[in-house]
Order: structure tokens, then sequence, then C-alpha cells
């Protein structure tokens, strides 16, 4: 039986039951976590404590009355989105003020993580009210339960990377150096693309792919980075719904990425320069790495000069080991008997 099935005066009964003995202070703001995509996993503290405020706080006024209307509740709302955030706040501290106690929800999940409610948090208690947080549902800690990351002793959480593709590539090499585990959100219109990029940047890690989380046609996958532009292609449905990513931690002995790349462009330098020009070489390397010419130019260069270098060294050395020892001159016997000679006066210098 799912709960848009009970009878909601049984679900506001159950509420008062589990949460009503506790204290709900007045002129509060209350931050309530709301189901990320299956309605049964709502509190019933959370349910309790909308059941008490005389106004909620939302991203979005439809969906929030949508779950309002599922509970049986119908309180004013105030649209409070990443738009209008800091805006809309005076509109809850002046409620706050007059002793009222108002909720803030967003779309789905805990508020102020991924989604709007930071501002708000902050502007209500600098103004010197209290905020009650009410623990619940989110994609990140799900989706990090399920990944099974055996090697990750806590976790980054980085939401949305940037969607223009140089962007991307630059934010997935700075998470790729960090050695520990990563969470990444992206919608379907852009998994794809983001797929491509992990394969490209950080091939060998892991990661767990979460679709649809708590719903019916929830999905969880693990595999390296270079296989997931494949597992989405394998299937229309794998690219449908919101994902949640978890890139696990590096393996013990794994290069990062920066390292790895480091070491490929040096051996692609370093081939192409015994078989071509200089100048040519750069230019080759630029087209399949990506890298900046003068940037490439300027490694090839100190290259050059590491192998000339050397070079010289090598043989200086095999000239000490292998020369032949040279014979010490001989030369005819001094006679003693002859007399002392006179070296010519030099004229105009003096000696020194």
């Amino acid at each position: 039986m799912s709960l848009d099935t009970i009878v909601s005066p049984l679900i506001l009964q159950a509420a008062s039951a589990a949460a009503g003995h506790q204290q709900h202070p007045v002129s509060a703001l209350y931050v309530v976590a709301t189901p990320i995509g299956n309605m049964a996993d709502m509190s019933l503290r959370a349910i309790h404590v909308l059941s008490l405020v005389e106004a909620v706080a939302c991203e979005d006024t439809r969906v929030s009355a949508g779950l309002l209307q599922r509970l049986g509740l119908h309180r004013p709302l105030i649209a409070l989105h990443e738009h209008n955030e800091e805006s809309a706040a005076p509109q809850v501290i002046e409620r706050l003020a007059r002793g009222e106690r108002v909720a803030y929800v967003s779309d789905a999940g805990t508020p102020a993580i991924s989604d709007p409610g930071a501002r708000l948090v902050a502007a209500v208690r600098a103004a010197g009210f209290r905020v009650v947080p009410l623990p619940g549902a989110s994609s990140v800690v799900t989706a990090l339960s399920a990944a099974g990351d055996v090697a990750g002793g806590g976790f980054r959480f980085a939401g949305f990377v940037s969607p223009k593709s140089a962007a991307r590539a630059q934010d997935l090499r700075l998470l790729g150096a960090d050695p520990g585990t990563c969470v990444l959100f992206e919608a379907p219109h852009r998994i794809e693309a983001l797929a491509e990029a992990l394969a490209e940047t950080l091939p060998a890690r892991r990661l767990t792919v979460c679709r649809e989380l708590t719903k019916q046609f929830e999905s969880i996958h693990t595999l390296d980075c270079a296989g997931f532009p494949a597992w989405l292609a394998a299937d229309a449905d794998h690219r449908r719904g919101e994902f949640v990513l978890v890139l696990h931690a590096r393996a013990a002995g794994q290069a990062a990425p920066d390292e790895a790349g480091a070491v490929s462009t040096e051996r692609l330098l370093r081939t192409l320069m015994a078989e071509l020009p200089l100048k040519q070489a750069v230019a080759l390397t630029a087209q399949v790495t990506g890298g900046a010419r003068n940037a490439l130019y300027e490694q090839a260069l100190a290259l050059r000069r590491q192998s000339s270098d050397a070079d010289t060294e090598t043989e200086v050395e095999t000239g000490e080991e292998e020369a032949p020892a040279r014979a010490e001159p001989r030369h005819p016997p001094v006679p003693t008997d002859l007399p002392p000679t006179r070296l010519p006066a030099r004229r105009g210098r003096p000696r020194r």
C-alpha cells in the first residue's frame, strides 16, 4: 500500500502520535527534507511539522502544493528559489518576527545541499531566529550507501559539473586529482556528454551509476569510467531519469589523471621527435592531446636538452673508460757536465 492510497487523516494521526510530544518552538524556520522519488520515505516528524507551521516556503509552489495535497494539508506557500532567494527571505523573517513557524522544502531531498535554502538559512540566523533541521531523504547519501566504495573514507560532493565541454574536462581533471570519493549529479540530456568526458579523463576509475533512485525503475550499476558510454548506448532506458554518480576513491597505486596525462604526452613527444622535425612533432602532439602548442613546444625543447646532456655525459664517461692509457714520453738522458745557460732577457715585458 502506497502513501497515496492511505486516508490522509490516518497519516496525520500517526505523525502526531510519533512526534507530537516533541517541542516545536515558534519563531523558527524548519528545514524539512522531502522524498526524492518515493512518497513513503516522508518521515512522520516531517509530516507533523508541516501540519504545525503557518506557512511553507518552497522551491516550486506547484510541486509543494501537490505534496501538501497528498497529506491533506493546506498552507500558504512562499515561492523561494535560486533566482529570488535573497529577495524572498525577508518575507520569511517577517513571519518569524510575528511568532510564526515556517517550513522550507525543496522539490526533492534535503534543502540547501544542491537545492536552494542556504541563503535563507543564513539570513534567518543573521536575523537572530532559530533554524531547526529535519533529516530525511538525500540522493547523495542514498547513492553512497549502495556504491560499495570500500576504499573511500569520506566523500566530496561536487553536484553538477560545467555543461561546456572544455570547462567540464577541467572540472573532471580537478576532481580526479582528489584520491577520495566524489558524488556528481547530472541531467538526462547531458549524461552522454559527461560519460564521454569521464571515459576520456578518468578511464580507470570505478564509477557507480545510480538512476531514478527510490523510484519504480531504479537502477544501480558499477563499472569503470571507460565503459560508461557503452553502457549508456546499450539500452535507451539507461539514458532516462535523474542521475547520481559516485566516483570511487582512487585505488592504491593508480596514477592521478594529471600525472598519467603528463607521462603519456611526454612519451608521445619523445616518439615523434625521434622521427620528425621538432615543430611537426609538437603540432601532431597538440592535435592528439589537445594541449597548448606553446607549452608543448617548451616541453619538447626541454626534452631535447635533456637528451643532449645525457649524450654528452655518456661520451665523457665512455672516453674515460675506454681511451687507451698513454705511454710515458721517453727523453734522452740530460748531460750533467754542460755549462749553465742563460735565457735571453725579455725587452719591454716585465717578468711576472
